[in-house]
């Protein structure tokens, strides 16, 4: 079997991959045709069954394992596999592990990285909002270790959304080092619960879709009501110390058509912002090369959405391999 990432033109694929999502499509002509999402740890890649009624069919379903028969082509810039022969797997036939994408760091590591940037926070009131979901929640916590930060671009795995938090609050905190104008408990409560809401918005793996809430709400604005909701249980917080924290949260994305109800008004949320999208974008970045690790040096990736421009590399991407 090959792995997603490993997949290029011109294949003919066997193996046994995770069936994210199965849905029925006509054609223009009238034609019946089902539309698959097939994923491994390393990614999805779409599938089309352009014959469904096919005795090489088997009646399957989504999140199911199957064992596939395919052709790889390109559709619109994007790999796209024609399955000729579908079954579902049997028990024994697969490893789980070897299907859902996984932070290549460590979880219990980064969350133990993450409690001691809680302890430098000083506030009495933010520490304890702070205690109540990372240190006296476990069902919060064992959703945070092992929720994804997005549903595709960036930090799309399990742990995800742990890496993503640790890693923008090490950049604020190396912020508060040369920026005096920062309120370091601020900025450091801000940076660990600044998506917190994606706890709800997304589900677990191997769905990794949005939920109701996510649909209707979205992360901001469920973490937001998180922060406030906490904060009520806390007595004597401060009504203006809780602004302050839910603006940054609020204001993150930094601009309305990223998605953002409100622009940065303090300093603290500009300094998250800045982290939360240099991160955002370098991960970005990190999956693209490891995606194309296996091509020659001399190579450009082509064309990417995401950054608006053709990418090449540079150095030696044999460790990403």
């Amino acid at each position: 079997m090959l792995y997603i990432q490993e997949l290029n033109e011109g294949m003919k694929i066997s193996g046994i991959y995770l069936v994210k999502s199965r849905t029925s499509a006509t054609t223009k002509n009238g034609k019946n045709y089902d539309n698959v999402i097939l994923m491994d740890k390393t990614g999805t890649v779409d599938g089309k069954i352009w014959d469904p009624d096919s005795p090489g069919i088997d009646d399957f379903n989504a999140l199911d394992y199957v064992d596939i028969i395919g052709d790889v082509s390109r559709y619109n810039g994007s790999l796209q596999v024609s399955l000729k022969r579908v079954r579902v797997a049997k028990e024994g036939e697969y490893k789980p592990s070897d299907y859902l994408p996984t932070s290549d760091k460590n979880i219990d590591e980064m969350f133990g990285a993450l409690l001691n940037f809680i302890n430098k926070v000083k506030n009495p009131y933010l520490h304890q909002l702070l205690n109540q979901y990372f240190v006296d929640d476990p069902e919060f916590i064992r959703r945070f270790k092992s929720a994804s930060a997005a549903k595709t671009i960036h930090h799309a795995f399990v742990g995800g959304l742990l890496q993503h938090t640790l890693y923008v609050t090490n950049m604020c905190y190396f912020f508060t080092k040369y920026y005096p104008i920062l309120n370091s408990d601020l900025l450091l409560t801000a940076a660990i619960c600044h998506d917190i809401g994606k706890t709800v918005e997304i589900s677990s793996f191997p769905q990794n879709d949005y939920t109701d809430d996510g649909q209707l709400l979205g992360h901001i604005m469920i973490g937001a009501e998180m922060i406030h909701d906490t904060a009520r249980t806390i007595p004597g917080f401060p009504a203006k110390l809780e602004s302050d924290l839910k603006h940054c949260i609020l204001a993150h994305h930094g601009e309305y058509e990223y998605g953002s109800p409100k622009k940065p008004a303090l300093a603290e949320a500009l300094a998250l912002n800045l982290a939360d999208n240099a991160d955002a974008r370098l991960e970005t970045m990190t999956e693209l090369f490891k995606s194309n690790a296996q091509k020659p040096m001399d190579e450009w990736f082509g064309y990417n959405r995401v950054f608006e421009s053709n990418i090449r590399r540079t150095g030696d991407l044999d460790e990403l391999k």
